[in-house]
């Protein structure tokens, strides 16, 4: 018996939700005001959370789940027992518009298992964006999962549709993919990835010249991301943080994005038995996030892991921070940006507040509270003139940031 759309729908976005490189960042301001249907701010467009916490775009769906691969970590390889279903291009461009015109959402997620071939599997994904845009007039976001294998010619359409593109490069070493999906190359992977960055940044240069009047629509002009599957296999957070400085600086990505690894009733007894910590996810993030923004390179966040794992019970500016109590504390009112970046609790607005607000005058430890807000973390690592932390070690430190878990009483 055919299944319903509201079937394949059920099937199709349950098999989505483990691809976590959603997010919309980027991507060009565009409306209907002057015709077509929907609109997107720079802001990105509206998310939904998972039950696992994870936040997702609302219409975020594969077009099949058929997988012609069988990569022992996924959920849709072709000897996994699930139901499989596979939308049309016109059922996926229905849903997306009678979605949007109920205000349900305002872009798309498209990606797919490969049921046939490579090119077969994107030309599909194109076919939508390009029903979406040409014929619907769709002006919302769209991001586009392209296939490593599939030819040049066929990414090259999907950028011109999409905000976004993206290719995942699944796990974080090379011996990890050859281990768990022999099938897969990790040569074309990165091959993809380098012919996405190319046309993106040759489209950045076509359209710094002078406006004419044949200019080229935009490539991917939200960039391109990947994604990680962590804790699948024993590859330890130092090495995963080493291969995405390797990602950023090689593909110019906009994000690598890091998913839980969730057991599927795998058949490989080298993948872990048991889902990895949502909390080394997060952790993988802030330290993704000291590496971009911050300042720090990786041997500063090294310094703080055991056995090259981050601290999942403290975030890991704090965990450098008690790591190199010897650096501390900072005087607010003579430390440059780079050593006030490294202060538990300052994010990158607080800490240029503090260099504006300081030129008026000497900042005392409330004219920092007002700026920086909550100062619970921060308190204990900065110098003002009235205010000098507690001569304490790490270890007793430590102690004040990580309380002991407490049983609570079931009575009043």
């Amino acid at each position: 018996m055919p299944l319903s759309l509201a079937q394949k729908l059920e099937i199709l976005a349950d098999a989505a939700k483990y691809d976590a490189s959603c997010a919309s960042s980027g991507g060009a301001k565009r409306n209907a005001r002057n015709g077509g249907i929907g609109s997107v701010t720079g802001a990105g467009i509206c998310h939904a959370y998972t039950p696992d916490g994870r936040c997702v775009s609302l219409l975020k769906i594969l077009l099949t789940n058929f997988c012609i691969y069988d990569c022992a970590y996924c959920v849709s390889r072709r000897s996994s027992n699930v139901r499989r279903a596979r939308f049309t291009v016109d059922e996926v461009v229905k849903l997306t518009l009678d979605l949007y015109r109920r205000n349900c959402i305002e872009g798309l997620f498209l990606s797919s298992g490969i049921a046939r071939s490579e090119d077969d599997t994107l030309t599909d994904l194109v076919r939508v964006a390009r029903t979406l845009r040409e014929e619907h007039g769709f002006r919302g976001y769209i991001h586009l999962k392209t296939i490593p294998g599939a030819s040049e010619e066929l990414i090259a359409e999907a950028g011109r549709y999409a905000d976004r593109l993206s290719m995942n490069v699944e796990l974080p070493t090379d011996s990890a993919l050859q281990d768990f999906a022999p099938e897969k190359s990790a040569a074309s992977i990165r091959k993809g990835l380098a012919a996405t960055r190319l046309r993106i940044e040759a489209s950045k240069e076509v359209h710094k010249r002078p406006a004419g009047k044949t200019r080229p629509p935009h490539f991917a002009p939200a960039g391109q991301s990947t994604q990680i599957i962590v804790g699948a296999d024993a590859t330890t957070d130092q090495t995963i943080l080493g291969a995405t400085t390797t990602l950023y600086s090689s593909y110019a990505l906009k994000r690598v994005y890091y998913s839980a690894f969730s057991p599927t009733g795998h058949p490989s007894q080298k993948l872990a038995a048991r889902p990895a910590p949502l909390m080394r996810e997060h952790r993988l993030y802030q330290a993704d996030w000291m590496l971009r923004f911050y300042g720090f390179d990786l041997p500063e966040i090294g310094s703080a892991m055991s056995g090259g794992m981050l601290d999942l019970e403290i975030d890991p500016k704090l965990a450098f921070a008690l790591a190199h109590r010897e650096r501390f504390p900072v005087d607010v009112n003579a430390a440059d940006r780079e050593t006030l970046l490294r202060v538990p609790g300052f994010g990158t607005r607080a800490v240029d507040r503090i260099l504006a607000s300081r030129r008026s005058g000497v900042l005392r430890y409330d004219d920092v509270a007002r700026i920086a807000g909550a100062m619970v973390r921060a308190r204990e690592f900065i110098v003002t003139p009235d205010h000098r932390p507690r001569a304490l070690d790490a270890a007793h430190l430590r102690e004040r940031f990580v309380r002991a878990p407490k049983q609570l009483s079931l009575f009043g």
